[in-house]
């Protein structure tokens, strides 16, 4: 089994403008594959390259028709760094978000189109994660979802609880990626989904028949003729497995 998360896709308004945000916001390299796609990297990194962490960006024709169960946790190593990535992503155009989070050390803001993401107090386990610390996915059962995407890829379940699991690559860089429970019935697809990748990429056929006998499910999300494959965890969260286009 050689079936790795390498990125996440982000469904747009403006590709172009969103991606813009989010490089400025991670430091990271921006690129475009063809009209209506912003690809971000980062430095040092040329895709595909397994060990690295990417995002996509996919102008769609009304994104607002999507959940959003799906955000990203930034990391931080000091008081004062997260401070000033706040201020900084506020200058960027970030708005502040109310999620009903209350009182908590961690700030929640909203990019240019909406989506929520966290900017985390300093952390001791996300040391060495880079920008992102995590990719969290809303579920109603963390168990069931980590022991699910435990065996769906190559990456490591580091902690699983009745509230929450969490995973990272094998080799322990890049972000975790994390199940919290919230319930909630999955109506539509996400706003934010998973990509991942066959290592080799041949073997996408091989890997997809696998999941299906681990669970998932196939997903249509207006995708049509496309390289990669959709499919849908057991608690409905689409995620593809991409191909070699």
């Amino acid at each position: 089994m050689a079936l790795r998360l390498v990125q996440v896709n982000f469904k747009a308004r403006d590709d172009s403008a969103l991606g813009r945000f989010w490089a400025e916001a991670l430091g990271w390299g921006l690129s475009s594959e063809g009209p209506g796609v912003t690809n971000l990297e980062p430095e040092g990194f040329a895709w595909p390259d397994p060990d690295a962490f990417y995002i996509d960006l996919v102008a769609v024709p009304d994104p607002e028709t999507v959940k959003y169960r799906v955000h990203l946790d930034l990391a931080t190593t000091s008081a004062a760094h997260q401070a000033e990535l706040v201020a900084r992503l506020k200058e960027l155009g970030a708005t502040p978000a109310d999620v009903g989070q209350g009182d908590v050390p961690w700030t929640v803001l909203a990019d240019p189109e909406g989506n929520v993401f966290c900017v985390l107090e300093p952390r001791e386990i996300y040391r060495g994660t880079g920008p992102i610390a995590a990719v969290v996915v809303d579920c109603a059962d963390p168990r069931a979802m980590g022991r699910f995407w435990d065996e769906a890829m190559d990456w490591t379940l580091h902690e699983v609880t009745d509230d929450h699991a969490r995973l990272r690559s094998a080799k322990g860089v890049g972000p975790y990626l994390e199940f919290l429970r919230r319930p909630g019935v999955q109506t539509v697809w996400n706003h934010i989904h998973l990509d991942l990748l066959p290592v080799p990429i041949d073997d996408q056929k091989v890997e997809v028949a696998r999941l299906r006998t681990l669970g998932a499910t196939d997903a249509d999300v207006g995708q049509g003729d496309v390289s990669w494959k959709v499919l849908a965890d057991p608690e409905g969260n689409e995620f593809c497995v991409l191909g070699r286009g």
